[in-house]
């Protein structure tokens, strides 16, 4: 198991239309405090996107969030771990299995949804889901390499280089 020295947590949130931008908030205060803002742009973008797509799978075709057998709100929690070289982003959601697995669409040029998992994965060294023994929803995460989200300042190059 790889050793997390810095995590934070965030929610429980209802996966209503505010959480990704709570989610964004959550991010930027949590990397100030460990001293790497300079990965909040990033960081915002993939924890807003994976927030996102929980409140997608919880609102139904009339725009109205679903809620559950007994009249609760679906439910999001963020989570951000790091070691100081990789920086990890968790999503945790208690839907059913039934709302579906997240996948990488091909979205059409005129398609007004379906690229945000594409971005993630374009952003991310690394990101996957999966569904937790004991846990009614699954977990999505993914990991970004710290060095090259860092700006390049150029320092310590020869000449020529």
């Amino acid at each position: 198991m790889h050793d997390w020295p810095l995590s934070s947590n965030l929610g429980p949130l209802g996966a209503l239309p505010t959480a990704p931008s709570l989610a964004r908030g959550f991010v930027s205060e949590v990397l100030e405090g460990w001293h790497l803002s300079e990965l909040a742009s990033t960081t915002e973008l993939v924890a807003s996107e994976l927030a996102a797509n929980v409140v997608r799978a919880a609102t139904g075709p009339d725009g109205k969030p679903v809620y559950d057998d007994e009249g609760g709100l679906p439910l999001l929690w963020l989570r951000l771990l790091s070691d100081r070289d990789r920086l990890m982003i968790e999503v945790w959601d208690n839907l059913p299995t039934m709302f579906g697995a997240p996948v990488v669409q091909q979205a059409n040029p005129d398609d007004e949804s379906g690229r945000g998992l594409k971005m993630v994965d374009t952003l991310s060294e690394d990101w996957g889901w999966e569904s937790v023994d004991g846990w009614d929803g699954k977990r999505v995460w993914a990991v970004l390499n710290m060095a090259a989200s860092r700006p390049n300042t150029g320092e310590g190059l020869a000449a020529g280089e």
